[in-house]
């Protein structure tokens, strides 16, 4: 187990010296696209400062309450975007046009082909204003901050950063059946910006899809929540609860999703098929 561990460890070190190789022939194109991501990041900073200068609080809610729980959204969905954004090419390209070929070929698993065929440099832009917002509202001083709150903090990130990459595969998966399920992933994963505010603010449909169907909001708003030593889950006040039913369901949705994916692969038919 440890050997095939440290086997899969160079393995992606290779493969990603590889990758990067490539990007550092194309200097402009990656500096454009962290530029991007750094716009669009602000962006929603400044949607939201728009927001409170003709609302003072939103369900009881305050700019620097929302701030946060905008930077805490950036983390675990920026670590998914870095190490896992390759499954979209799944669902939009390497099936319908027989690329998955070479993962079926290669005697190593297949999902850590996939995502070790590359990284997302573009990530580094979620992941930088996400920091900055966490870190200035731990000077603000509206978070709680003791050891209990920092270790769940750093357990929350990474479920969160598994819910991600759980959802994003599971529905890249139907491409072993439809051929591109990419209409569908992107439908599914733009939920994710609903869990950037408080599933108060929307209706009862949405707060359930949100929560225990496509559960973002176990990803940004719940655990921010308990963070913030404000709202409530399930009745019970800014209870730890959350991170651990965040944990579970990060591993039933990952077990189902690799489940779905690994009898996909059993099932692909290449193309011209």
């Amino acid at each position: 187990m440890i050997k095939t561990a440290k086997r899969y460890l160079r393995l992606y070190k290779v493969l990603i010296a590889q990758f990067f190789k490539v990007i550092l022939q194309s200097k402009v194109d990656f500096l454009m696209g962290l530029l991007g991501f750094f716009f669009t990041q602000f962006m929603g900073i400044a949607f939201l400062y728009l927001v409170f200068q003709q609302i003072p609080s939103l369900k009881g809610w305050t700019l620097e309450q929302l701030i946060f729980i905008y930077g805490f959204a950036q983390i675990p969905r920026g670590i998914d975007h870095l190490f896992t954004d390759n499954i979209w090419m799944v669902a939009w390209r390497i099936v319908i046009n027989g690329e998955f070929d070479r993962y079926m070929l290669r005697p190593m698993n297949v999902f850590f082909q996939v995502i070790s065929e590359k990284l997302q440099p573009d990530a580094l832009g979620e992941l930088l204003v996400g920091s900055i917002l966490v870190i200035s509202s731990l000077v603000k001083g509206i978070v709680v901050v003791d050891f209990e709150h920092g270790l769940l903090f750093v357990v929350s990130v990474f479920a969160g950063a598994l819910i991600y990459t759980s959802i994003k595969l599971f529905f890249a998966s139907l491409a072993f059946w439809v051929k591109i399920s990419g209409p569908f992933l992107q439908v599914a994963y733009e939920m994710a910006d609903f869990a950037k505010y408080p599933t108060e603010i929307y209706a009862k449909a949405i707060r359930f899809i949100i929560t225990w169907i496509i559960p973002f909001a176990f990803v940004a708003y719940l655990p921010a929540s308990y963070f913030l030593g404000v709202g409530g889950f399930l009745g019970m006040n800014s209870n730890a609860v959350v991170i651990g039913i965040e944990c579970i369901i990060a591993i039933v949705f990952w077990i189902v999703a690799y489940a779905v994916f690994h009898k996909g692969t059993m099932i692909y038919e290449s193309a011209g098929n």
